[in-house]
């Protein structure tokens, strides 16, 4: 299995910053996972005060992403792109795709070398299929594609599914977001799918500027989106029922209990959508 990062060598050392706080970090937290350190874990308490539902959120973003992962594997996909893996928290995307289908292939990229240490450690393929890790950055998504292609795990010809999960609420207007996903979608063929959840004002307009403030705070950046401009994303693509929803109520599982969860609490919208 291959970890390299674009420069195709692994570092000797990265310096984690363990007395600041990091949102992939903290996102682990938020799952229940174990990677995540005391700075990490007071900005979370910090997010958690002005926001209380965050906890139920993160874990509410985190079923849809192993349903639409699954749903796409039954469909017939056999290869991932996830960008913005963060912390690979278990059972990752690779997982749950393997699980439906051993030889599944994905490719991981994230822009933060601390995500690369963990995902050495973390990431291991089924023996049938392959996984990867490109240490990349969504904002410059040519450069994101060549390390990806350089892989060589992903067939380019062949329908690939696009994870764009709890990323694009973390690339401002004005780093291009919306430019960048449609980018990336000129380069997927026909059959490829789109997969999205990002944070929406939407339900609770007054504790997601908290939230955000709250992200600032720490060095994060962040743009919570309206559903308009979150259907934006999708533009020229299919939509897949139920189409774009909050995330708990996309094809929910019986033990999801999505009856009682309510849109404050996930606070996202979610959608899958094929390229014609």
């Amino acid at each position: 299995m291959d970890h390299e990062n674009t420069t195709g060598e692994i570092p000797a050392a990265v310096d984690l910053e363990l007395d600041r706080a990091h949102s992939a970090r903290m996102y682990d937290y938020y799952l229940g996972g174990v990677t995540n350190f005391p700075a990490d874990r007071e900005a979370a308490a910090r997010a958690l005060s002005v926001f209380p539902h965050l906890l139920a959120t993160a874990r509410i973003n985190r079923r849809f992403m192993h349903r639409s992962t699954r749903f796409l594997t039954q469909q017939g996909l056999r290869q991932f792109l996830d960008i913005g893996t963060g912390i690979p928290t278990s059972p990752n995307l690779h997982e749950v795709a393997q699980q439906v289908a051993p030889e599944a292939r994905v490719v991981y990229t994230d822009n933060d070398a601390i995500v690369l240490t963990h995902a050495r450690a973390l990431l291991h393929s089924h023996p049938a299929g392959r996984t990867a890790y490109a240490q990349a950055d969504v904002t410059d998504p040519d450069r994101l594609l060549s390390s990806v292609r350089a892989r060589g795990v992903l067939d380019f010809d062949q329908p690939i599914a696009l994870s764009l999960n709890a990323l694009l609420h973390f690339v401002p207007d004005d780093r291009g977001a919306h430019a960048i996903v449609e980018h990336l979608k000129t380069q997927l063929p026909s059959g490829s799918a789109l997969v999205i959840s990002h944070v929406t004002p939407d339900f609770d307009p007054e504790g997601i500027a908290r939230l955000t403030e709250a992200y600032r705070a720490v060095g994060t950046a962040g743009q919570a989106r309206p559903r308009d401009e979150v259907l934006r994303f999708f533009t020229g693509w299919d939509l897949l029922d139920p189409g774009l929803v909050p995330t708990h109520r996309w094809r929910p599982d019986p033990d999801d209990h999505a009856d009682t969860i309510t849109d404050a609490e996930s606070s996202c919208y979610a959608a899958v959508a094929r390229k014609p």
